[in-house]
């Protein structure tokens, strides 16, 4: 079996369409098409179900996609560790990070590693954290910035946790509170973070606990947008305190919620068993040697 098809298939189902695979790995979508018919003839069976602009995956293709995942990331594994047995020293770092708190809990420690390794050409995605894990779990990229808890796929290490402030205009009833509750919040608005993110996920979850329905009102993936919207009266939004402390200012107030279950505790994660090159040991490293400031423990 050809790997080129092979991850061509696995990139259509990734990006729900031939167009759209298309998009993502720079090529035509007569050549996604032919590279799809070429997996299929030469596994005899159709993996894709056509229903007129929709492509639904046959239970052939199911087989195919999730063992297509391992032996992709398989061989991503196997190029590498050939690479360091024969001195190559490929030295790229594929590196994963979520806008949420980057800048603050993983920028120096990239600093330090840039000062280290300046021969290492680190390739950086940034995408929320449930994107990055998929990305992760394909072979894509070598670590991940994830929010706790995550999969059992996964290898951690703790990073920091952060308890979750409700951020309010300044005359909001609750703004002057020590501490509230989700349901308090039952008549305010909600301005949430895009699905892909996971502390979309992470305020959803709590609010089914806590039987609310919330009321969203903007959808964004862009933190100063969402504070702005917030000071203007809108509604509220939720981060992580240490983000949340520097953009409070009379324009905004923080108020931790009292919440169980929504803390935000950030980790680095990698693939369990995955090879670890050269350039991604000497990360791994720097994160576990690294004074995170707070200790983090396990949800």
């Amino acid at each position: 079996m050809e790997f080129r098809p092979l991850r061509m298939f696995v990139e259509v189902v990734r990006q729900g369409g031939f167009s759209q695979a298309a998009r993502e790995v720079n090529a035509t979508q007569s050549t996604i098409s032919k590279a799809v018919k070429q997996l299929e003839d030469e596994i005899g069976v159709p993996l894709l179900d056509r229903i007129g602009h929709r492509s639904v995956l046959t239970t052939a293709g199911e087989i195919v996609y999730r063992r297509g995942v391992r032996l992709l990331a398989d061989r991503d594994d196997l190029l590498a560790e050939l690479d360091d047995l024969r001195g190559l020293g490929r030295g790229v770092l594929r590196l994963g990070l979520p806008p949420i708190g980057s800048s603050t809990l993983f920028a120096p420690l990239f600093a330090t590693y840039r000062q280290r390794y300046p021969g290492v050409e680190v390739q950086l995605t940034e995408h929320g954290s449930d994107r990055l894990e998929e990305s992760l779990r394909a072979g894509e990229i070598d670590f991940a910035g994830a929010l706790l808890p995550t999969s059992e796929d996964f290898e951690v290490q703790l990073v920091r946790r952060e308890p979750l402030v409700a951020l309010l205009p300044p005359g909001h009833p609750l703004a002057r509170r020590r501490r509230i509750a989700l349901a308090e919040l039952r008549e305010t608005p909600f301005i949430m973070f895009e699905s892909g993110f996971a502390l979309h996920r992470v305020i959803l979850d709590a609010c089914r606990r806590a039987e609310l329905e919330p009321k969203v009102v903007a959808v964004s993936s862009q933190i100063d947008f969402m504070v702005k919207l917030v000071a203007a009266g809108m509604g509220t939004t939720f981060l992580p305190r240490m983000i949340a402390q520097q953009r409070a200012g009379k324009a905004v107030r923080c108020v931790p919620l009292s919440e169980p279950g929504t803390d935000w505790v950030m980790a680095m994660v990698w693939r369990r068993g995955a090879y670890l090159s050269a350039a991604a040991q000497a990360w791994l490293d720097l994160v576990r040697g690294y004074d995170w400031g707070e200790p983090a423990e396990l949800p």
